[in-house]
């Protein structure tokens, strides 16, 4: 029987998705590596892709096909020129979390108004990974984090959240 007091360690793999971040400037990218270490989780990849609809899918569907657990993107969700998130990673989504992308821009409207309606963060399962994308600001990631996701992947969390959905860690293992 699993202790429900203590938290599942999950496999959590972000990709920032830009065309001019590196490692030194990717804000958005290492706000989410402390934000998830911090919450007890494991870090066990953080790329940086092009705003290109076929690396971001390579990349994501990598880990889709690992033993990655949770995936958050951060980037390219917007409408301008080569934004394009969405429109990699929906394809790959076996069921879409429609819930995700109207909590952000609820949560979002209380801190930038109704420029949050330019937001396509969306999300989805995908092989029992849960993926999460949020716009490419650290202000948008840190809304995602902590407003929805960080709640979301803890399986403490009440009355539901996404571990029960996750494929098998082998830390606390649950039943897929």
């Amino acid at each position: 029987m699993t202790n429900k007091s203590v938290q599942e360690e999950l496999k959590v793999a972000v990709l920032t998705v830009s065309d001019t971040r590196n490692e030194e400037t990717d804000t958005s990218g290492g706000y989410l590596v402390e934000a998830v270490k911090q919450s007890g989780h494991n870090i066990v990849d953080k790329q940086i892709v092009k705003d290109d609809i076929y690396d971001i899918r390579a990349v994501v569907s990598g880990w889709i096909a690992s033993d990655v657990q949770v995936v958050i993107l951060t980037g390219g969700t917007g409408f301008t020129g080569r934004d394009s998130t969405p429109e990699a990673v929906t394809p790959l989504f076996d069921k879409t979390i429609e819930g995700f992308g109207e909590t952000f821009r609820a949560i979002s409207y209380a801190e930038i108004g109704n420029s949050t309606i330019q937001s396509r963060a969306v999300a989805g399962l995908a092989k029992h990974t849960v993926i999460f994308c949020l716009p490419g600001s650290t202000g948008a990631c840190r809304t995602g984090w902590e407003g929805i996701i960080k709640d979301q992947i803890d399986s403490r969390h009440r009355p539901c959240n996404f571990t029960g959905v996750l494929k098998p860690n082998g830390i606390m293992g649950h039943a897929q």
